[in-house]
């Protein structure tokens, strides 16, 4: 009898621009599959792929379709991924203007850094008005819901009791899960199962390593978890980057939540949450029967952790933890294109 086929799952962790990093080990594993003649799109590999927030907008372009095309293309390749992260991010993580902040707006010190508005328009170009349960492989994107007080985890999948799960325009639920607090409006998307509106915001606020969601999802589709591997991308940190008790102290409501300062609550939560999943996925799904989970992170150079350095500068830095990662882990990424397939049509 054959062996099974082994199934997949991507799990990409959420940090702004540091995106780059799992996008160029992605960029890597796809060169390696088509050294083997695997030349099909990466989502034909992977039988789910899930983010949150900047992971989140990876995962939509690998997995959606492109608009307007049938031969099942995706909307976004690693290389115009690659591109939005070293170019076209600089517009989305451009500074408001001193009118936007301080004369259109006279509450302009409780106003978000960023305009929501470019960000916006890449992604309906480049997702068009498809929805989720369109998508070329299983999805899973993160959010929060502001109104109901609850995660989200807008999915094609199933929910528990086996029913279809609620429906969202893509650009929409890429938008909720990169809408970082201080950073960008919550988005208001379209719950096209409901016909209502829902209040949204970044995933990684609950869940910047999506690992453990992912598993969940995989286990309401019933697939056998011997069978599965897991490879969870992150997004990096610096670990050596700390803060005193005397700035702390200082900071007060507003300096947690400021920029200008790093918005260290959402750095705290975000990288605290990260390394607890991580830490918990190596320990739990291996014991509930998961046949692999493999995680690929690195150590960012001071000065590299901001989600909005776009600055060419540390485009530079970050492709050199990339390529630290990529160099310390050849025999690993070797194996894993070795043993991955097209899933079934």
């Amino acid at each position: 009898m054959a062996a099974a086929r082994r199934r997949f799952i991507l799990a990409i962790d959420g940090g702004g621009v540091r995106g780059l990093i799992p996008l160029r080990i992605l960029e890597t594993l796809e060169a390696r599959l088509r050294v083997l003649g695997k030349t099909q799109p990466l989502h034909r590999y992977f039988d789910m792929i899930g983010g949150s927030s900047t992971g989140g907008l990876i995962a939509a372009g690998l997995a959606a379709p492109r608009p307007d095309d049938t031969s099942g293309a995706p909307a976004a390749g690693v290389a115009e991924l690659r591109r939005f992260f070293e170019v076209e991010a600089r517009e989305v993580f451009r500074r408001k203007s001193l009118f936007e902040r301080f004369v259109a707006n006279p509450r302009a010190v409780f106003d978000e850094r960023y305009d929501e508005r470019p960000l916006e328009r890449i992604l309906k170009e480049q997702l068009g008005w498809t929805s989720l349960q369109s998508a070329l492989t299983r999805l899973v994107l993160t959010a929060y819901d502001l109104g109901r007080r609850e995660a989200v985890f807008m999915t094609n999948g199933r929910q528990s009791d086996g029913s279809r799960p609620d429906d969202y325009y893509l650009w929409q639920a890429v938008r909720a899960t990169t809408a970082a607090p201080a950073y960008f409006e919550p988005m208001r998307a379209e719950n096209l199962t409901h016909g209502d509106e829902r209040v949204l915001i970044d995933g990684g606020v609950v869940m910047n390593n999506p690992t453990l969601a992912v598993w969940l999802e995989a286990m309401k589709l019933g697939w056998k978890p011997e069978e599965i591997t897991i490879l969870s991308l992150g997004t990096g940190a610096d670990i050596r980057r700390s803060w005193t008790f005397r700035e702390a102290a200082s900071w007060g409501p507003l300096g947690w939540l400021l920029p200008a300062n790093g918005v260290p609550l959402l750095s705290v939560l975000a990288h605290g949450q990260s390394t607890t999943a991580a830490y918990q996925a190596q320990r739990l799904l291996p014991a509930a029967g998961i046949g692999e989970v493999v995680r690929l992170d690195g150590d960012l150079p001071a000065g590299a952790e901001a989600i909005d350095n776009t600055r060419p500068g540390n485009i530079i830095e970050l492709n050199g933890v990339a390529d630290r990662i990529i160099r310390d882990n050849t025999q690993l990424l070797d194996r894993l294109a070795q043993e991955m397939s097209e899933w079934p049509e």
